[in-house]
C-alpha cells in the first residue's frame, strides 16, 4: 500500500499537523484524515526503496566531510522543526548529489523505519560515519536531545572541515612548486641532456663523478622509460602500505612532529582537534572514559593515540587528565594541561576546551596564512641548490677540456 506524507489542518482548532500515513490513494487518504478530525492540505508519496542496491564494498567507502556536514546541519533544522527523524533522513537522501551517499541515506532510512535507532542505521557504515558521530547520535536519541547534539555535530564537522581547508590551502603552493620541479628535471634528463651530453662523448677525457652520476640518470629514464614509471609507481604504493603499518605510523608520526614549521601545524591541529571532539562528547553526557577512548580513535597521529590510551588507565584509577598530559610536552605544549587542570578546578572543562580549540584554530589560520612566505625561501633555496648541481655537473667537463688544450 502507498505511504504518503501530508500536512493537514484541524476541523476545530485550525492547527496544523504533519506525517506519514498508508492509504490506497489520495482520496482515501483524505477521508481517513477527516475521520480523525482534521483536513488534507498537502500530500505527496513516499517513493518506494525497495531495492537500494547496496553492495558490500558501499560499507567501507568514505563520503566528502563536507556532505556529512551538510547532512547534519539539514538533519539538525528539520528534527528541530518537528519533522520525524525517518522523514527528515529520507528528505536529505533525495537532496543529496553523491549517489554513494544517497544510497547509504536510503538505507538508513529503512533501518529507522524498520524500527532500529538511527545511531544503529548509521553505524552500519562506520567509514562514513566515524565511532564519534554514531555514540554523540545514540547518546542524543537516548537522552532525548538530539537536535542539542545535532547542532554540536554539526559545529564540529564544520569547524574541522575549516580547519582541513587550510592546512590543505597551505599546502598548495609547495606541492605544485615540487611538482613542478620533478617535472622540469624529468624533461631536462630526457630531452635536453642528451643532447649536451654527446658532446663529452667525443671528447677524451675523464668526467667528474657528478657529470657521470646524471649522465646515467639520463640513459636510464630514456632507454627504460616503462622501468621507471613502474619503479616510480611501486615506490608510490610501498610508501603509502608503509604508512600503513603500525612501524609506519609510528615512523611518520615522529617525523611529522619535528619536521619543521609542519612539526608546528601538526601539533596545533592536533590539540584543537582534542580539545573540541572531547568537549563536544562531555557536553553531550558522554563519560570521560568513553570520551578519551573515542578521542583517541579520531586522532590520526600514534602518538596522541598512545598518550590518550595511557590517560584512560591513569583516569580510571582516579588520577586527573591534566596530569597525564604534563608528561607529554612535545606533543601536548604546556597550555593545554594547564587549561585542562583549569576546568578540572572549576569543573568547567567542556567550556575551557572550547575556548582552547578556538585559541588553537587561530593558531592555526594564522600560520597557514603565512605558509608561503615562510616556505619561500625554503623552496628558493631548493632550487638554487638543484640547479646548481646540475651547472656545476655540465660545466666541470667543459673547464677540464680547456685546462688539457692549455
Amino acid at each position: 500500500m502507498p505511504k504518503f506524507f501530508y500536512t493537514a489542518k484541524n476541523i476545530t482548532t485550525g492547527e496544523s499537523s504533519g506525517g506519514e500515513a498508508e492509504a490506497q490513494d489520495e482520496k482515501k487518504l483524505a477521508q481517513n484524515l477527516r475521520e480523525q478530525g482534521v483536513l488534507l492540505t498537502s500530500h505527496k508519496e513516499i517513493e518506494t526503496t525497495k531495492s537500494i542496491g547496496i553492495k558490500f564494498f558501499d560499507r567501507f567507502a568514505s563520503v566528502p566531510l563536507k556532505e556529512k556536514m551538510v547532512f547534519t546541519r539539514n538533519l539538525a533544522v528539520m528534527v528541530s522543526s518537528g519533522l520525524t527523524v525517518s522523514r527528515a533522513v529520507h528528505n536529505l537522501s533525495i537532496q543529496t548529489k553523491n549517489k554513494r551517499f544517497n544510497k547509504i541515506l536510503l538505507s538508513v532510512y529503512d533501518d529507522v523505519q524498520s524500527g532500529k535507532t538511527l545511531a544503529d542505521g548509521l553505524a552500519r557504515y562506520p567509514n562514513v560515519f566515524n565511532e564519534l558521530f554514531v555514540s554523540m547520535i545514540s547518546v542524543g536519541e537516548v537522552s532525548g536531545n538530539l537536535e542539542e547534539i545535532l547542532d554540536i555535530l554539526a559545529l564540529q564537522l564544520e569547524k574541522e572541515n575549516d580547519l582541513r581547508s587550510k592546512v590543505l590551502g597551505a599546502l598548495i603552493y609547495p606541492a605544485v612548486i615540487v611538482a613542478a620541479m620533478i617535472g622540469i628535471a624529468v624533461l631536462m634528463l630526457t630531452y635536453i641532456l642528451p643532447k649536451i651530453t654527446g658532446v663529452f662523448q667525443d671528447m677524451d677525457v675523464q668526467l667528474p663523478a657528478t657529470t657521470v652520476f646524471i649522465m646515467g640518470m639520463s640513459d636510464f629514464l630514456r632507454n627504460h622509460a616503462i622501468l621507471s614509471t613502474a619503479l616510480f609507481i611501486a615506490a608510490a604504493i610501498a610508501v603509502k602500505v608503509f604508512f600503513g603499518t603500525k612501524p609506519g605510523k609510528r615512523f611518520f608520526g615522529i617525523v611529522f612532529i619535528y619536521m619543521p614549521i609542519v612539526g608546528n601545524i601538526v601539533v596545533k591541529v592536533n590539540c584543537a582537534r582534542f580539545a573540541r571532539i572531547y568537549s563536544s562528547l562531555l557536553k553531550s553526557g558522554i563519560s570521560v572514559v568513553s570520551g578519551l577512548s573515542i578521542v583517541s580513535k579520531t586522532l590520526g597521529n600514534v602518538y596522541y593515540k598512545d598518550a590518550l590510551a595511557e590517560a584512560i588507565g591513569e583516569v580510571q584509577k582516579g588520577v586527573e587528565l591534566s596530569k597525564v598530559i604534563y608528561k607529554y610536552p612535545r606533543i601536548f605544549p604546556t597550555l593545554v594541561p594547564q587549561i585542562l587542570e583549569v576546568g578540572e578546578e572549576t569543573g568547567k572543562t567542556e567550556a575551557v576546551l572550547q575556548r582552547l580549540a578556538e585559541f588553537y584554530e587561530e593558531e592555526v589560520s594564522q600560520i597557514t596564512k603565512n605558509m608561503s612566505s615562510i616556505i619561500e625561501p625554503i623552496l628558493m633555496l631548493l632550487i638554487g641548490g638543484a640547479v646548481g648541481f646540475f651547472a656545476v655537473a655540465m660545466l666541470q667537463p667543459m673547464y677540464s677540456v680547456l685546462e688539457n688544450i692549455k
